[in-house]
């Protein structure tokens, strides 16, 4: 939770326009302000104070501990010019929310955390945990000295400015239970996985015991923990699943048919004959691959309650596929801005890698390729992640509404990690233009012929307007494509009155942004282009006030007729 607080009538309006941006985030507290920054240090993870700094600086002095427990503090002043980064800049996300407030209030954010003030990725950003010299090893990157790479486990990162080899100062990837030394850092990927094994009421303690103990023999760090695994008859038992909460690590659960094909080295019949499987400690930590660090041991209790065997997975590529939104950078996703700065590799339409590139981190490697390229592209970030590069392969709109996530996925295999993220479609962003055109239910068609035979896009065509869908048609008309528009309109108005509503925007929520309504006889298409979304509406929708409104039932008032 994000706490607010203002002093003056001029902070308030301010802190107000947040809380309504963001009303599932924020917490307004009222009173005074002293009070309010002490409870609400107390109770949020982090603070936007809408105050002079300095006054800020006093309140929160005496209730600064460390910077690993600090909640993130972002300053705004009264004018909302500018969004300071006051505490917590890497830990408490204090860099990260200050950009967030800046972009909503529309303010300069102010960061001056020395990595990020020059373009360096902070060592304890990169979403892994983090360990050692954090502050040494980053002055050394911001100095220029060589910094080494040792990758004791192969795992996807995003760009470093580090080399493999000697260095004044190591980056050490690892899972083993190890000190940094001096000058040196250590990240630990979540490269282990605990099989669990238990018997009825196994208490949350002895599980846990058994499985920290495990780690701990072998050398292993609990940060790189990324699941404990059983079988599905276990996933309820509550000895597992308070020790996966106290590990702060996911509990993931396996069908025993799955677990049995397992080849593992200690089966038995015990299990076999109480959930169906020979083996689950050891299958749950094999079964998706990897090598079996730590065999099935048993627990302390007299008589053992638990079960627990160690394996770890094989480093594997990441694949995320990022849908940028309609091109307005303030309708591209929170989620999609940290995958792009989470990627290694970049792939895409050069026209769309100069929308994002300013938010790419330094060193990230861009594979740019042209129009009509897109199966070429899906190809070349799935080959990446194979590599086990963290690539994101961007698309406009939703990467999964006629753009890349369909080709992408179509190559890749489960060798690789896939993560899908949503974007803001050209249907939805050109329905805001025009009203609620979309407000029963709709369908969207694509006109272009290049990877669909007419024949189905018509037939397609013909189904939506003998079932009444509101239209909305993608890759309407192109120069050399000019005939499907005019056909597809006149099915549609085989079904449909002349008068029926008609929204027609190009180039949604970019600068040079239009939009217009006129009718299914009034349309010309020859106004029409590839940057145009044409929404035709069913034969409920209205006009209203200037805008195109289909309703959520075919009931409408009469006095909105």
């Amino acid at each position: 939770m994000i706490g607010l607080m203002s002093a003056t009538a001029a902070g308030a309006a301010a802190r107000d326009r947040l809380a309504a941006a963001w009303p599932d985030r924020t917490r307004v507290y009222e009173g005074p302000v002293g009070e309010a920054v002490r409870s609400a240090f107390a109770e949020c993870e982090q603070l936007v104070c809408f105050l002079a700094t300095g006054a800020v600086v006093r309140l929160i002095a005496p209730l600064l501990r460390d910077k690993a427990g600090d909640p993130g503090v972002v300053c705004v002043d009264e004018g909302g010019r500018f969004a300071v980064s006051l505490v917590g800049g890497h830990a408490g996300g204090a860099n990260e929310l200050a950009r967030e407030v800046a972009e909503v209030l529309g303010a300069e954010p102010v960061v001056t955390t020395a990595t990020d003030a020059v373009g360096l990725p902070g060592l304890d950003t990169l979403g892994l945990p983090v360990e050692g010299d954090v502050a040494g090893v980053s002055r050394a990157l911001l100095d220029g000295e060589p910094v080494a790479l040792r990758a004791e486990v192969s795992w996807p990162l995003p760009p470093l400015p580090v080399i493999p080899g000697a260095g004044v100062c190591t980056v050490r990837v690892t899972d083993a239970l190890v000190e940094p030394g001096e000058g040196e850092v250590v990240l630990r990927p979540p490269s282990l996985v605990a099989g669990v094994g238990a018997s009825k009421g196994a208490p949350v303690e002895e599980v846990l015991e058994l499985v920290e103990g495990c780690l701990r023999e072998a050398g292993l760090s609990v940060a790189s923990l990324a699941e404990l695994a059983t079988v599905e008859a276990k996933a309820g038992e509550p000895g597992i699943v308070g020790a996966a909460q106290r590990l702060g690590v996911p509990l993931v659960a396996y069908a025993a048919e799955e677990l049995a094909e397992v080849e593992v080295p200690n089966p038995s019949d015990a299990p076999l004959a109480a959930v169906g499987t020979p083996s689950v400690a050891e299958a749950a930590a094999l079964v998706r691959g990897g090598e079996l660090l730590v065999p099935k041991r048993k627990s302390a209790g007299r008589p053992a309650t638990a079960t627990c065997a160690v394996a770890r997975r094989p480093g594997r590529g990441r694949l995320a596929v990022v849908g940028l939104g309609p091109g307005a950078r303030d309708l591209l996703t929170p989620r999609a801005r940290a995958e792009l700065r989470r990627a290694s590799v970049l792939v895409g339409l050069d026209q769309y890698v100069d929308q994002i590139r300013d938010l790419l981190r330094p060193g990230t490697r861009i594979l740019e390729s042209g129009l009509g390229a897109e199966e070429e592209r899906a190809r070349t970030a799935v080959a990446e992640a194979r590599k086990g590069h963290a690539v994101a392969l961007i698309g406009s709109g939703d990467a999964g509404v006629y753009a890349m996530a369909s080709p992408a996925l179509a190559e890749a295999s489960e060798d690789i990690d896939v993560v899908g993220v949503p974007g803001v479609t050209a249907a939805l962003a050109a329905a805001a233009l025009l009203g609620a055109p979309l407000g029963h239910d709709h369908v969207s068609i694509s006109l272009s012929d290049l990877h669909t035979p007419w024949e189905v896009i018509e037939r397609r065509v013909r189904a939506a307007a003998e079932s009444d869908l509101v239209v909305t048609f993608y890759n309407p008309r192109s120069r050399g494509r000019d005939w499907q528009l005019p056909k597809a309109l006149a099915i549609l108005a085989e079904h449909r009155e002349p008068a029926t509503p008609v929204g027609v925007v190009r180039n949604a929520s970019r600068p040079d942004e239009s939009a217009r309504l006129t009718t299914l006889a009034g349309l010309d298409p020859a106004t029409v282009d590839m940057m145009t979304v044409v929404t035709v509406g069913n034969t409920a929708t209205r006009r209203v006030a200037g805008r195109m409104v289909t309703p959520r039932g075919y009931r409408w008032q009469e006095e909105a007729r």
